[in-house]
């Protein structure tokens, strides 16, 4: 077996899936057959939306942790309300998401077209007033925000300025969690990351102080190996691993009451398709595939927030993936959320990074449909 196929065959055991439909996802992406939204209509509020088809066992994700990324359908919010009929600024997007059963939403930044009501920026304390009001109207909840993380380190003062700036917005919303669309840090080197983590210390200390959870969120490299030890290179730094993740070293060195994480399961099972092997402080290589629910079954508390998007298997990519709709790829949601448990606790979001569309300028809104729909239907398994 060559390197390419034992990478492939790791993958497919990890999905739990056999090697026929393995197969046929390499070469097929899956399509999600759904009625288009509705645009148009008159408001329907949350609580009011139509509940898709059930069937066994208890839903996975009760009606009030389904929440939505707003990035998903940043081209909506972003779109201009005077030249289209299609929803368009933060309002009507709200009512949109709304009508479709969201109960959540995570937001990725406070700005939209100008054109809509409250204007471009709705970065302030004004702003926010405003957005909550919305949020209120169509019986939606903020449940966190991909917003401003300080460059400084040590911070400076216009810096943590604009942090708190940030933390009372989010208390207006009324988020119980504020957070980050990066990494604490880009570096695989154990050194880094413990400077990272005096700084999230030092951050969780303000929110907390604001009565919010500071959480980072990861892409696929977080779940790579530190690099800690073994023979130093021509700078002085060390060239191999001891075989602890990047992100299972922050846990494990962060206070649990100041910083919480929210995974990105798309990203972290990337990273179990790239991440499976390591050079050992003693030269040898090992192999340690990632296991994503694994992790937060181990930390269930430290992860209050999940990303909820999915994929199919694409082997000739470098990241084992491409991302479609959740729901209509291979990515086993009902098996993770099952085994991590606490569904009263996490709040999935439903994130896909490529839902617009520059041929059709509703898609992102469609797919976001199709995505409540299956978070929806998502049951535990009967025995």
């Amino acid at each position: 077996m060559n390197d390419i196929q034992h990478t492939d065959e790791l993958l497919r055991r990890s999905l739990g899936i056999g090697r026929r439909r393995f197969l046929s996802t390499c070469t097929a992406v899956a399509a999600g057959a759904v009625a288009a939204p509705v645009f148009g209509a008159s408001p329907v509020h949350a609580a009011d939306a139509p509940a898709p088809a059930t069937g066994r066992g208890h839903s996975l994700v009760p009606a009030d942790k389904r929440g939505i990324i707003l990035y998903t359908v940043r081209d909506a919010t972003g779109r201009d309300p005077l030249s289209t009929t299609l929803p368009s600024g933060f309002r009507e997007v709200f009512e949109q998401l709304a009508r479709f059963g969201y109960r959540q939403v995570e937001f990725a930044g406070y700005g939209q077209h100008a054109n809509a009501p409250g204007g471009a920026n709705l970065e302030s304390v004004e702003g926010a007033r405003l957005l909550r009001g919305w949020l209120d109207e169509y019986g939606l909840r903020a449940q966190g925000n991909h917003g401003f993380i300080p460059g400084s380190w040590p911070l400076t003062s216009a810096d943590l300025d604009t942090f708190k700036k940030h933390l009372e917005i989010a208390n207006i919303l009324g988020m119980d969690h504020m957070g980050t669309g990066g990494d604490p840090t880009g570096s695989s080197y154990k050194a880094d990351w413990d400077i990272a983590a005096d700084k999230w210390h030092a951050l969780g200390e303000i929110a907390r102080s604001a009565g919010i959870k500071l959480y980072t969120h990861n892409h696929d490299a977080a779940y790579g190996f530190l690099i800690d030890g073994g023979p130093l290179d021509a700078q002085g730094r060390p060239t191999r691993s001891s075989g602890i993740r990047k992100l299972e070293y922050f846990l494990s060195i962060t206070d649990p009451k100041l910083i919480w994480l929210e995974m990105d399961i798309y990203w972290a099972h990337v990273a179990q398709y790239k991440f499976h092997t390591y050079t050992a402080h003693d030269g040898s290589t090992q192999e340690n595939v990632f296991d994503p629910a694994g992790l937060v079954t181990r930390h269930n508390m430290r992860y209050p927030l999940f990303h909820a998007k999915d994929g199919v298997v694409n082997t000739t990519n470098g990241q084992g993936y491409d991302m479609v709709p959740f729901g209509t790829g291979v990515i086993d949601y009902t098996t993770f959320f099952s085994r991590v448990g606490h569904r009263n606790y996490h709040n999935p979001m439903v994130e896909q990074d490529n839902a617009p569309s520059s041929t059709d300028p509703g898609q992102s809104l469609k797919h976001a449909k199709i995505g409540y729909d299956n978070l929806a239907a998502l049951r535990k398994k009967c025995r």
